[in-house]
This record gives C-alpha cells, structure tokens and sequence, in this order.
C-alpha cells in the first residue's frame, strides 16, 4: 500500500484492521508468504483459502505454497513462478494443486510482491482461483470438437469415395454410351456404301455423322476429369479437325472462335448435335457448284448465357431455300427449343447468318 493508499484509507475512516477483515471474508482464495524469512514461508490465509486446499491453519502457517504440489504439476510452471517470485515481478499462472485429502484441483493464481517503506519486498500476496471445472468444461469441449472432427473426417471420405464411385460410374457409362454410337455409326455408313446414290444413301450418311457427334460429345465427357461438366471449346476443336479433314481447305475455309465455356452434360449432346449440324450444313450447302467460300464459327459466354454464330459468304438463304426448310433444320430449331433458347436465320449478304442465344443457367 502507498502512502497516497494510507492517507486515503485514513481519510475514509479505513484503519489496516478493515483491510485484514475484508481480505478474510473474502470469498476469493488469498495467501501471504513473508520474503523476509527462509524460504519464503506462508504467514496468513483466509477462510476461502482454508476450504480450498483443505488444509488448517496449523498446517499451512511456517510452509511454503510448494506443498500443494504434487507429482502432476508441472515442473516448467513452477520455475516461471520461481523465477518471477525471485525477481519481485508480478505473475499470473494456473498451477496443478493437491488438497490435503489428494483430490487435485487447477488453482489459477496471481501473486504480486509487496514492499516495505524502504522499497524492499517484505511479503508475497497471491489470490487464487479454483479452475477445475473450467478445465474439465475445455478438455469436454475439446473431447467433443475431436469427435466431431473424427466424424465429419469419416463423413467426408465417405462422400469423397461415394464421389470416386460415381465419377468411375459415369465415366465407365460415357465410355460404353461413346463405343457404342460408334458401332452404330459404323453400321450406318456400311449400309449408305451399299446403297445406291440417291437421298437414301444421303440420309444415311448424315445419320451417321450426326451419330458422330454425340459419339465425340461422350468422348469429351468420358476423357475430362469433372464428368459433371463439358468444355464447348474441346468438342469444337475436336469437331472442326474431323470436319476439316473430309473438305477441300483451298477452297472452303472453317474458321473458330470458341471461348472456354463449361456447361452441364446433360447439355453436352444437344450441343454438340446443333453445331454439327449447323457447321456441316454450311459447308456442305452454302457453296455449290465448286464455289470457293469461308464459313466463321463462334462461341461466346455473356451476361444472358451461350451466344453461337454460324456465318458463311455462301449463296445465302435464297437461293438454297430448299436445304434450310428440310430436316437439318428442324433438327437445329428443336434441340433450340429443348435448351429454352432462340434462333435467328438471317441473309449475311452475301451468305446466311445463324445466331443463336442459350440461356445456360436455366437451361442446366
């Protein structure tokens, strides 16, 4: 206590005696240790102190707080205190303690020097908590955090192999789906060889390649690693090449820009149907007769979804008005429809300008 501490308890009319009583009713533990003697010894504990260790008076006054350690206390705690005691400083720390009876309790202390007029430590004041049942609440809590991590680790490879399982699945049903269009269309090109020129053979060979392009499709989705998702731009550059290869590139020119666009798979054949369909016809329709020309594919991701061009500098929508009203057409118009999408047909001037605007959320 300062000075400034004394005159002011005077003046409230507060002798030392209020502060020794008020100390001893106090319900929070409290000891005082006197530095002035070997070994620091215990001189004064109130009653709160008494029901916590358990021990009387006669047991406690002339030792030192030591006794309440016990074979699990921990030894680096006890020099921090030992350091601090032996530097004067002021410290907080949570000791494990042993009442007398042995029942161990964590006893949380914050033990401050006390000095004389002179300014030498005289005493050691320290007032204690019992924080058993805080440390019993945090190792339950602890108990149960690990057990919820033990469970939500187990729930978590359960679905990570549920999900390998299912990825295996459909990777396995993409790969029969694509081997078995092939067949498919294998089958069908066999048959238009064997049958006579005409629109039967013609019929056939468009089955046949549009056969191939569902076939490509689940091959796209059977070789990607996230068989939930299909990647327009693959399909096209997978497409274009086959498409390519069976043209004259002196004469037609097929030209792509299609953006990295991941939509669903289930959307995946209607897609891949439509731009078959609309390439193949371009090429094939739009410049007859040994016409040289250039037909320009995009793909583009917007605010409002898939936004798809087909354009070529072919004869354009009048003069071949007999192939867009057949059925390439109206194959192209329903798989449209199916993706809640619309269509546009119009003359490029020259040649025909399809643009098509897909919705892709509502659509997936």
């Amino acid at each position: 206590m300062t000075d400034d501490d004394r005159r002011a308890a005077r003046g409230a009319g507060l002798g030392e005696g209020t502060f020794a009583a008020a100390f001893g009713a106090s319900p929070t533990p409290m000891v005082v240790t006197d530095a002035r003697r070997h070994d620091n010894p215990i001189v004064w504990v109130n009653d709160a102190f008494v029901r916590l260790t358990g021990y009387g008076r006669d047991d406690l006054y002339g030792r030192n707080c030591r006794m309440l350690q016990g074979r699990a206390t921990d030894p680096g705690e006890v020099r921090r205190m030992g350091a601090a005691i032996g530097a004067a400083e002021p410290i907080e720390c949570e000791v494990f303690n042993y009442r007398k009876d042995g029942t161990p309790f964590w006893n949380a202390m914050t033990i401050c020097p006390v000095r004389d007029a002179s300014g030498e430590v005289a005493f050691f004041f320290a007032a204690q908590a019992d924080m058993t049942d805080k440390r019993r609440m945090e190792q339950a809590i602890r108990g149960t955090n690990d057990e919820l991590e033990r469970q939500v680790d187990a729930r978590t490879a359960d679905l990570q192999a549920a999900l390998e399982q299912k990825t295996a699945l459909l990777h396995e049903v993409d790969h029969r789906v694509k081997n078995n269009l092939q067949v498919i269309s294998s089958l069908m090109l066999l048959k238009a060889r064997r049958t006579p020129e005409g629109e039967a053979r013609e019929a056939l060979q468009g089955m046949a390649e549009r056969i191939g392009a569902l076939s490509t499709a689940h091959r796209m989705l059977y070789s990607a690693g996230d068989v939930t998702r299909f990647n327009l731009r693959d399909f096209a550059a997978d497409f274009l090449a086959d498409l390519t290869a069976g043209i004259d590139t002196e004469r037609t020119t097929v030209q792509a820009e299609v953006d990295s666009i991941a939509v669903s798979a289930a959307m995946a054949a209607p897609l891949a149907l439509m731009m078959h369909e609309l390439a193949t016809n371009a090429v094939r329709h739009a410049f007859p007769d040994g016409r040289a020309g250039r037909v320009c594919i995009a793909a583009h991701r917007d605010d409002g979804g898939l936004r798809l061009l087909i354009e070529d500098d072919g004869i354009g929508l009048p003069a071949g008005a007999g192939n867009p009203a057949g059925f390439g057409r109206n194959l192209v118009e329903m798989v449209v429809r199916q993706l809640r999408g619309t269509i546009a047909w119009q003359p490029a001037a020259p040649g025909t300008r399809v643009e098509i605007s897909i919705p892709l959320d509502r659509a997936e």
